[in-house]
């Protein structure tokens, strides 16, 4: 390991709701980090709903002397990620979720990327591992493994290609640049317990990064591992998420999104137009599907559909 300064280089964030069996081993992760203790501190942001319980956390992590823990009343978690940084007082600020274990070099290989790169890193993250709480679902494809948060892109420490993005899992940030941006949009992220599914308010932080000059840079050390709750495990649940995408994605960008919902219909149009007669209706988008293909097919469909609605499709009657 390097000499490094004694002085605070980056903070690690948990925010949290309502999870404190799983904050304890995200906690206890980073008590056990390379990185010298006297170089970073760990803050957590709770936004549970439960004030006496939440008050009773505090204490608890107060007296063990290695937490900074602040309550955050008002829910969502670009929220909660903004009021860890208007705390944080170090060059570098990192996010690791609540139901994820970094492994022990997670930190120091963050701070090892952002120096690696100086001047030109804004935004670091890294591999992201899935903890199944049940085993993968033969009908589960690659492509799909990112909306569970699984992250690899493999190689070597490098500058993130547009198409590689880090996720929110396990990302860091240039502490006052993520200031000036203005920190996360408030419009976009998950709030409360998870029935309202946006996203994307990272995405748009790359975007605005990267419009300043700055690179997002994928070090592939730095991993965590990361919870695949089994209720996300359902093909219910993942058709979920794809329509909550299309939201995120008109949202991040309602001009750009809107701007040709005709291509999204077609798209739907090709769809049906592929599968057997007993599904080419909307019924038909939600029969289970056995074929990891067919139901990347199915996912696709259903965000099409959406973006089209929320595109404003007039779809005129044959003439």
């Amino acid at each position: 390991m390097s000499t490094r300064p004694e002085a605070t280089e980056i903070t690690a964030v948990i925010c949290t709701y309502d999870r404190y069996e799983l904050l304890e081993k995200a906690v206890d992760s980073l008590s056990k980090q390379t990185l010298p203790r006297c170089a970073y501190e760990v803050l957590v942001i709770d936004n549970s709903p439960d004030a006496d319980r939440a008050r009773s956390q505090q204490e608890r992590y107060a007296a063990a002397g290695f937490v900074n823990y602040i309550i955050e009343p008002i829910p969502g978690l670009s929220n909660a990620r903004n009021v860890a940084l208007q705390t944080c007082k170090s060059p570098y600020i990192a996010y690791l979720d609540d139901d994820a274990i970094a492994h022990p070099q997670w930190l120091e290989k963050l701070v090892d990327a952002f120096r690696a790169f100086p001047g030109e890193a804004g935004v670091v993250g890294g591999k992201i591992d899935p903890i199944w709480e049940a085993p993968r679902p033969s009908w589960l494809p690659d492509s799909l493994l990112g909306c569970l948060t699984v992250v690899d892109w493999g190689g070597g420490l490098r500058v993130a290609t547009p198409e590689e993005w880090v996720a929110g899992a396990n990302i860091s940030f240039l502490t006052e640049t993520l200031r000036e941006i203005g920190g996360f949009p408030t419009n976009l992220g998950r709030i409360g317990s998870g029935n309202i599914l946006l996203s994307n308010e990272e995405i748009q932080i790359l975007s605005e990064m990267r419009s300043r000059g700055l690179q997002v840079i994928y070090a592939p050390e730095a991993v965590v591992d990361h919870l695949v709750d089994v209720r996300r495990l359902d093909q219910t649940w993942i058709r979920k998420r794809m329509a909550w995408q299309a939201v995120s994605d008109f949202l991040k960008n309602a001009e750009q999104a809107g701007a040709d919902p005709e291509s999204n219909w077609n798209a739907v149009v090709d769809y049906f137009n592929s599968v057997p007669p007993r599904r080419r209706s909307v019924r038909g988008l939600f029969d289970r599907c056995e074929d990891p293909q067919d139901f990347e097919r199915q996912t696709g469909c259903v965000y099409n559909i959406s973006m089209a609605l929320l595109g404003g499709i007039d779809i005129k009657p044959d003439s």
